[in-house]
């Protein structure tokens, strides 16, 4: 892949924006299941069910593809996430958003990972504008979680001085990390143990023991 990400003009018609839409979906479930090197744009093009010349009147280059796909992932799992982190208003609601996360990796027996995880280890050591993009995109999804543990710093239900910063960036490594195991093991074993110590953790904060 190359250094420098090409990237074309975003299409102005509905139906121009709903026809990158679904390249971009089918190449996101393509490079998740196959990793970007494994996805052809002939895959592409039939998983979508349009032709090479539209894939190219939207994407520059395959790099510009993968660019979209990336941004697809994170606003995927934002919009899944980001309801329920904005209700973090007490520990429960914490407890209640970690079981989202397991029961949605417990669906899948563990299998797949995280599509982000699995795009940041193919990508980051070889592509600096992948690793640029898929940084912003862990960024934007830590910062979800650190506004949810700002909130209940702010309602009182965590003490004043709590890092919610550090323990967001904690609760992200622990997802990262859990879903890798989860992945090998094909069970969510870890990624309860690891989300449970780093909400124990968070625990210790509890206003009420001050």
């Amino acid at each position: 892949m190359s250094s420098h990400v090409a990237q074309q003009e975003p299409p102005s018609t509905r139906k121009g924006r709903a026809t990158r839409d679904r390249i971009v979906e089918a190449a996101a479930g393509l490079m998740y299941r196959h990793g970007v090197a494994g996805t052809s744009t002939p895959a592409v093009r039939d998983a979508a069910g349009v032709s090479s010349s539209q894939i190219y009147h939207y994407f520059a280059d395959k790099d510009d593809l993968t660019k979209a796909v990336i941004a697809f992932q994170a606003g995927a799992i934002l919009s899944h996430q980001e309801p329920l982190l904005a209700k973090l208003d007490s520990l429960e609601a914490l407890s209640s958003w970690r079981d989202v996360v397991v029961e949605a990796a417990r669906q899948q027996h563990g299998a797949g990972g995280c599509p982000l995880g699995t795009l940041s280890a193919e990508l980051s050591d070889s592509s600096p504008w992948a690793r640029d993009a898929l940084a912003r995109s862990f960024t934007a999804w830590s910062d979800a979680i650190r506004g949810g543990l700002a909130a209940m710093i702010d309602n009182g239900t965590l003490r004043p001085g709590t890092d919610a910063d550090g323990l967001a960036l904690a609760l992200l490594a622990a997802v990262q990390g859990g879903l890798i195991l989860a992945q090998a093991h094909h069970d969510t074993a870890a990624l309860e143990a690891i989300l449970d110590t780093v909400i124990a953790r968070i625990r210790d904060h509890d206003a009420k023991f001050a």
